[in-house]
């Protein structure tokens, strides 16, 4: 069974792969053996469900609730449309790549059809359903509070998109109303699970996609040249949890920022550099240079506008595609009026 790692995400077909019998003809489906166990597995370890299935969306979810599993899947796709459109409103929803879903299904047409529309999915045949609590792709390093609160974190923000969009005021009035608290600290060691976690889970909001494990940050943390930096947002529904971390190496003219994170599901709360002005004001009391490193992995052009628009420019270009970045230092971007900021 073939997955590539980093499997954020499990979508279900519905009739003969995550229950016996079709729906929609009049049989008694009853669910395969070990659903219920690998469903509630995946979500203890962070691993986000949808449905993908041609049905008729009122009888499926009835079913779902009876089988009382319907509340473990996110934006489910239930309709008549080709499954490669479902899978696509999915990632969109979700805000993840492609590459990150694996679907299952019993027909090997419809594997077929989303992999040709979707070639970076991962599929799999519904016979294999049973291999999926074993396989290193669905096994993540550490299971973190995050992980296990993941899904309820994504409802919660279900709410808030559901609310924002019944808002009649303008989108700062929107994000002022919510309350936000945008707590920095540096990190101790029960942060470096979800740390390790976001260097390997985030791609869009990550300067330059390297792979930290959890002894290696817990070096920085220990550290007197280093400063690991943690952040966590949470507003009137709840905690988002730790959206983002920073490593700075500390000398004696210069800071410089190996790593800047922030999760993807922040992106649209105008929060993205307010862990970066932190470290600019911190640099700025110390007296230091400020340098970064950025590398383009195709995927993290938002970080590099993040940068720019927080006015760091090109000084140099390293070795293996590196770009190192310096601020000056002379304008530093207020906060968000919106939130409120707490430092640890």
């Amino acid at each position: 069974m073939e997955i590539k790692n980093g499997i954020k995400c499990v979508v279900w077909d519905l009739d003969n792969t995550l229950w016996d019998g079709v729906l929609s003809e009049g049989d008694e489906v009853t669910l395969k053996p070990q659903i219920r166990e690998i469903l509630e597995e995946l979500d203890r370890r962070g691993i986000l469900l949808s449905i993908a299935s041609k049905n008729n969306i009122d009888d499926a979810m009835n079913k779902l609730k009876e089988f009382e599993i319907d509340h473990y899947f996110l934006y489910p796709q239930i309709h008549w449309e080709p499954k490669s459109k479902s899978l696509d409103a999915i990632r969109q929803s979700i805000n993840i790549g492609m590459d990150t879903l694996l679907f299952i299904d019993d027909r090997p047409f419809e594997l077929d059809e989303v992999k040709s529309v979707h070639a970076a999915i991962n599929c799999v045949h519904a016979d294999r359903y049973q291999e999926l609590l074993d396989h290193s792709s669905l096994i993540p390093a550490f299971i973190t509070e995050d992980s296990v609160k993941r899904r309820l974190m994504y409802l919660e923000d279900m709410k808030r998109k559901q609310e924002e969009e019944a808002f009649s005021g303008t989108s700062e009035e929107f994000l002022k109303s919510l309350g936000m608290k945008f707590i920095i600290s540096e990190a101790g060691e029960e942060d470096l699970k979800r740390a390790e976690e976001l260097t390997v889970r985030t791609n869009q909001l990550n300067s330059t996609g390297r792979i930290y494990s959890y002894d290696e940050l817990n070096h920085f943390r220990e550290s007197p040249g280093h400063k690991l930096y943690v952040c966590e947002l949470t507003d009137k529904y709840g905690s988002y949890g730790k959206i983002g971390i920073a490593l700075a190496e500390l000398t004696e003219t210069h800071w410089h920022i190996k790593l800047l994170i922030m999760s993807c599901r922040v992106i649209s709360h105008g929060v993205g550099t307010v862990l970066l002005t932190h470290i600019m004001q911190q640099a700025k009391q110390a007296n230091k240079r400020l340098l970064a490193d950025f590398k383009n992995t195709e995927r993290n052009k938002m970080m590099y506008v993040s940068y720019r628009f927080s006015n760091f420019k090109e000084i140099a270009k390293a070795e293996d595609g590196f770009v190192i970045l310096e601020n000056d230092l002379t304008t530093i971007q207020k906060f968000p009026p919106y939130i409120e900021l707490l430092v640890r």
